[in-house]
């Protein structure tokens, strides 16, 4: 039995193995891409998740009064389009350089609001990581469709951390709406090869697993880490993301990446770390 000396250990353990689960159940999501297709999969992770939270938060005895119901919208539309996009870049790209791809939209947020000229730099360095991935013919395994589709999820990503910090004022009743609402707009995209799911009981065992993987898991544990953990430790282990959806991708899918690609991965993470370990850094000095 291992034991932790303090409570900062277990909530930055819970933290990691929140990103761990995230990256875990992506990779996963893409082996029932074959069957069910990117979209229906995309409605079931969804749609599983708004059911756990529901039964986890009872949201129909009330919402916070500070949640507007225009933000609950805006969150469950960006919510469905960033998993639909990102979904769709998964089955042109490797799950690694889709993620890679994904995290520049928090690294934009980040940027534009610290307004500093020298985090500017830390997006130039991000910005050579992307062109990195395309830059040499022998990349067999990259589509410029997918890096579409993955450029559409960043900016979700983008507005998804500017409304779910007013949809998170209202606690899991918010997020579970939001949840049912973004399973409603991913519907009419993934509504059509749902049936694919009762052929197999297997099928459908990996689709809810899918769904605590990546969704149910990972809130419960990010909601128990972020009681002790500072914005610092979220952004910097936000910044492992790419590096630990390139592993679960080789684990899992056996999704093999060049050294060029390799490279731009290890520069995005870095620009990332950077970016949001200096702007904690600035606020905490603007407040002492």
């Amino acid at each position: 039995m291992i034991l932790f000396s303090s409570k900062h250990e277990v909530a930055f353990l819970a933290a990691f193995l929140s990103l761990i689960s995230v990256q875990i159940g992506a990779a996963i999501a893409k082996t029932i891409f074959p069957i069910l297709g990117p979209e229906s999969v995309a409605l079931m992770r969804l749609g599983l998740s708004a059911v756990l939270l529901w039964i986890m938060f009872k949201p129909w005895k009330g919402l916070n009064r500070n949640v507007y119901w225009k933000d609950l919208v805006c969150y469950g539309v960006i919510l469905s389009l960033m998993n639909l996009l990102i979904y769709k870049a998964f089955s042109y790209l490797p799950v690694g350089i889709a993620i890679s791809i994904e995290v520049l939209g928090p690294l934009a947020v980040a940027i534009f609001m610290s307004r500093h000229k020298l985090d500017l730099i830390w997006g130039g360095l991000a910005l050579i990581g992307l062109v990195l991935f395309p830059s040499d013919n022998i990349a067999n395994n990259l589509s410029y469709i997918g890096m579409f589709y993955a450029l559409g999820a960043a900016v979700c990503w983008g507005l998804y951390i500017i409304y779910g910090a007013n949809v998170a004022k209202g606690g899991g009743n918010s997020v579970a709406i939001g949840m049912a609402i973004a399973a409603l707009c991913a519907s009419p995209f993934g509504i059509w090869n749902i049936s694919g799911i009762f052929e197999s009981s297997w099928i459908l065992l990996l689709c809810f697993l899918v769904s605590l993987l990546s969704s149910t898991i990972p809130f419960l544990l990010d909601i128990f880490a972020m009681k002790t953990l500072s914005p610092k430790f979220f952004g910097i282990l936000l910044s492992t993301s790419p590096i630990v959806s390139a592993l679960a991708g080789w684990i899992i899918l056996g999704e093999k990446l060049i050294n060029h690609q390799l490279i731009g991965i290890t520069i995005i993470m870095v620009s990332c770390m950077g970016c949001f370990f200096c702007s904690y850094k600035k606020s905490t000095t603007h407040l002492t």
